[in-house]
């Protein structure tokens, strides 16, 4: 309780202090209304998180990257950091923690002036009774917990205790760079990461991806947001995540729901606030369809870039007009992909679209493309990447260094 005390006052003076600033500052001159910024990023975990980061930070500083997305296994992988149940859930120290490659991913983009957005991730089994890593805890408190010592081993204030430093390396022995952007799991309205989608009550179908999600979100939110962290300046918790499409079908043997619906059903079932909402607006895989592409028919409640409004309006009618992360998106490309992509100059065209779609949009904060470098598996990989598996750079590669920053 010590530690949290400290980190409680530590944390009221940077924000009276960022107060006074902003007052003193108010007292010179009038504000003036700021123009619209996109960050600009990428989503690569494989590349960054457990790659080589001496190589992985210096491509991207080289790519003049905004923003680095990662997932912060709560569970459910060998880079979970919870793989037994913590004796102090608040305490970030705990030894049944284990941060070594989230340190170290955060230091160096730190070095490289690369943001950090985390994205928490996956059950461990003790926290659900056993069960896939996709379905979500028993008690939610458990997981309001994870992200509360993640809010606060990452807050700019914490230092590692003395057996988790690294005598040779003198920067472990100083307080860990601060992470300030988080999303609530990923893809919550697809079987791939929560399970189950939908559950029979009664005579209908819940859709309970839907309803499990509004406490991941209230947990995750509450967790990174709790008074004991000050609360913490500048924090934002992102919720939504949604993937592209949904079938709707909850008897079909792989149902998922469309991020229309599964908004509509989240806000249904309670899910409370959020600083931000986030989405994958990729286009329709195989389908070739340009960012300006908009789906119709018994296609229309896919959202993709080219009706990006319809989900910003549906969240505006729950929760305002809060902004909007784009924190994955991307083009396939043939080579190598014969099946589902596009040649190398469409893909560079293609980027190079998004961003400005992207830019033009005053809600839009962030578009994050996936990947830096293709996968090796062609049949169960993605091809994303701005440079072939072996490092080649493609034509997008140069798209995405023309892409202005704000």
């Amino acid at each position: 309780m010590s530690k949290r005390i400290v980190l409680l006052a530590v944390a009221a003076m940077v924000t009276a202090g960022l107060a006074v600033s902003a007052a003193t500052a108010s007292s010179k001159k009038p504000a003036t209304k700021q123009s619209s910024h996109l960050l600009v990023g990428i989503n690569d975990e494989a590349f960054t998180l457990y790659g080589n980061p001496t190589t992985a930070f210096a491509t991207l500083k080289a790519m003049n990257t905004q923003v680095l997305r990662v997932n912060l296994y709560w569970g459910g992988t060998k880079w979970a950091v919870a793989k037994s149940r913590p004796t102090d859930p608040n305490d970030p120290g705990d030894p049944a923690f284990d941060w070594t490659i989230y340190d170290r991913l955060v230091r160096y983009a730190t070095q490289n002036n690369i943001k950090v957005v985390f994205s928490i991730l996956f059950t461990p089994g003790w926290a659900n009774g056993g069960k896939a890593r996709t379905v979500p805890p028993t008690n939610f408190k458990d997981l309001e917990n994870f992200a509360y010592v993640a809010a606060e081993r990452y807050s700019g204030l914490w230092t590692p205790p003395a057996w988790q430093q690294d005598p040779s390396n003198p920067t472990t022995k100083l307080p860990l760079p601060k992470v300030s952007m988080w999303t609530a799991w990923n893809e919550p309205n697809n079987p791939i990461w929560l399970t189950p989608q939908y559950k029979r009550v009664g005579k209908t179908w819940r859709v309970e991806s839907a309803f499990n999600y509004a406490k991941i979100c209230n947990a995750i939110y509450d967790g990174v947001h709790s008074p004991y962290l000050g609360p913490l300046p500048g924090e934002q918790v992102a919720c939504g995540v949604t993937g592209p499409k949904g079938n709707d079908a909850p008897a079909s043997a792989r149902p998922s729901v469309d991020p229309l619906t599964f908004l509509t059903q989240a806000h249904r079932f309670g899910m409370k606030n959020f600083d931000v909402y986030a989405h994958h607006a990729y286009p329709d895989i195989g389908a070739a369809e340009s960012p300006t592409f908009v789906p119709k028919g018994n296609q229309a409640r896919r959202v993709q870039l080219g009706n990006i409004g319809a989900l910003l309006k549906l969240v505006s009618k729950y929760y305002g007009p809060k902004h909007l992360w784009i924190t994955e998106y991307g083009y396939q490309t043939n080579p190598p992909d014969k099946e589902f992509g596009v040649s190398y100059a469409k893909q560079a065209q293609y980027l190079t679209q998004s961003y400005a779609i992207a830019r033009k949009n005053p809600r839009i904060d962030m578009l994050l493309w996936f990947l830096v470098r293709d996968e090796a598996n062609v049949k169960t990989g993605w091809q994303s990447g701005l440079a072939t598996v072996t490092g080649k750079h493609k034509p997008a590669w140069n798209a995405f260094l023309a892409v202005p920053r704000g």
